[in-house]
């Protein structure tokens, strides 16, 4: 919602999207047509453009066209975007290259999920940073009438990936978080706060979320990953007592869901009555929920 949080003289924004994010669009579109009604503070509406054709060639390579282009000369932009699986980046990145160029004022990407944000560093030479080059490929776009694109990314990895943009770009890195505590804070079934605790599965999730958390007077824990030979073990850090408790565990995403497995086993056999999960990005590849499913 902050990212359409409009204000000022009335105005129409064009939203545009990749045709796997249809449907989230329309519910965008209505969520902001409904909010625009009932606050005489936002001014602008948003205008919802399927004027972008995906069609590819006999070869396979991107066949794109877009619809009535001159309508976004001078004009604000959004473009919904989407880039899993990875054979969906070339086609977006050819239309995002253009938007500038058809004369946009301002062009601002949400793209939810940075899908190669835990490929953010080199551990062991040869190792090759995926988050770096796409962030370099985003970076390529030009700069628009008014300034450079600005990308909206929601609980990218590490924080750090917002430096791997070039000048060209302003990373905008926001949180789901808040949604999650608004979500405890109104459901019925929640129970209440002291019989409540939200849990991290290790340290990296406990220094992106603690503080929002805290701030909101929640009590948290942290697993964390004890290495025994080739074993990793997960343990709670510290002496708690979890018995009669109600345990939400965060973080940013899940792949295989293995190691959100393991805290679960680890927190219902310190006495937890209930342990739920919560990540903004559930990848699950190769259907790995099943994996969760069953357990």
């Amino acid at each position: 919602p902050q990212v359409f949080a409009f204000s000022g003289e009335p105005d129409t924004v064009l939203l545009y999207y990749h045709k796997s994010m249809a449907k989230l669009a329309e519910r965008i579109h209505d969520i902001i047509a409904d909010q625009s009604a009932q606050s005489p503070h936002i001014r602008k509406r948003v205008d919802l453009r399927d004027d972008i054709e995906w069609a590819r060639f006999q070869d396979g390579f991107p066949n794109l066209f877009i619809r009535n282009v001159k309508d976004m000369i001078s004009r604000e932009v959004i473009f919904l975007a989407n880039f899993y699986p990875a054979d969906l980046i070339f086609e977006q990145l050819a239309v995002l290259t253009m938007l500038p160029r058809y004369l946009a004022k301002k062009v601002t990407v949400i793209l939810p999920f940075f899908p190669t944000g835990t490929m953010e560093r080199v551990d062991n030479e040869g190792q090759i940073p995926t988050a770096m080059t796409l962030a370099t490929l985003l970076s390529t776009v030009p700069l628009g009438a008014s300034g450079p694109l600005q990308l909206v990314i929601y609980d990218i990895h590490a924080l750090q990936e917002r430096f791997y943009f070039g000048q060209t770009l302003i990373p905008r890195l926001e949180t789901a978080i808040p949604m999650l505590i608004n979500a405890l804070d109104r459901d019925d079934e929640v129970p209440r706060r002291d019989l409540l605790r939200i849990a991290f599965p290790d340290e990296g999730a406990h220094k992106r979320f603690h503080h929002l958390f805290e701030e909101h007077h929640f009590q948290t824990i942290t697993c964390s990953k004890v290495r025994n030979g080739d074993d990793r073990n997960i343990t709670i850090q510290g002496k708690v007592d979890l018995v009669g408790l109600y345990v939400v565990i965060v973080d940013d995403l899940v792949q295989t869901g293995g190691t959100l497995i393991n805290c679960v086993k680890v927190i219902k056999a310190a006495g937890a009555e209930s342990v739920s999960a919560y990540v903004t990005h559930a990848v699950f590849p190769n259907e790995r929920w099943r994996d969760c499913q069953a357990e």
